[in-house]
């Protein structure tokens, strides 16, 4: 019984976030089967940039100094606040698919690239939405260099996260015990009804 109900409840699309669809990959009377993408939901409330910086600009960056962040989108009219969420671990290089062979003698030195996760002040992002993949242009205040270079501890709670799928094992759970004590007689006897 539990596994029909929740067939039957996920025979309609609920999306996990608010948001914007950006890219949707079925049409309309598609059949799918179960764990195919249908579209991308994009939450413009919650977007970060991932700022792109020389290896010679981090010895300073630490998590938590405040950035100014201007977009293309918008000019210079409209500047955004936030503060520096993350540091990478490793180059954007090192986690390319072919990353660069330096045993065949080439030796030329190449400055590499460090993502930085950069969080965005809500209440601006709501009055000036981004889009993602747009330019931004981002300038960290390093005066203050007391908080961490890397993260101490995992991040206590994921990004996105939505309760969708526990509220309907819960009801399916309570549809069953309301079944169940339904059709039970007094005394432990299941009623027949004919």
């Amino acid at each position: 019984m539990r596994q029909a109900y929740l067939a039957n409840a996920r025979s309609t699309l609920v999306a996990p976030v608010t948001g914007y669809v950006a890219k949707r990959t079925v049409q309309l009377g598609q059949r799918i089967q179960p764990g195919t993408a249908t579209m991308a939901v994009i939450p413009l409330d919650q977007l970060w940039i991932d700022a792109n910086f020389k290896e010679t600009q981090l010895g300073k960056m630490r998590i938590g100094q405040p950035v100014e962040i201007s977009s293309d989108l918008y000019g210079s009219d409209v500047k955004y606040s936030g503060t520096i969420d993350s540091l990478g671990a490793g180059t954007g290089s090192a986690f390319a698919l072919l990353p660069a062979q330096n045993a065949t003698g080439n030796w030329i030195k190449i400055v590499q690239r460090v993502p930085v996760r950069v969080h965005i002040n809500p209440e601006e992002l709501a009055k000036y939405p981004l889009r993602i993949g747009l330019s931004t242009t981002v300038e960290v205040n390093l005066h203050d260099q007391s908080g961490p270079v890397l993260a101490q501890q995992p991040r206590k709670q994921a990004a996105f996260s939505t309760q969708v799928y526990t509220e309907q094992l819960a009801d399916a759970d309570a549809l069953i015990a309301r079944l169940i004590h339904e059709n039970s007689a007094p005394g432990g006897k299941t009623a027949v009804q004919r």
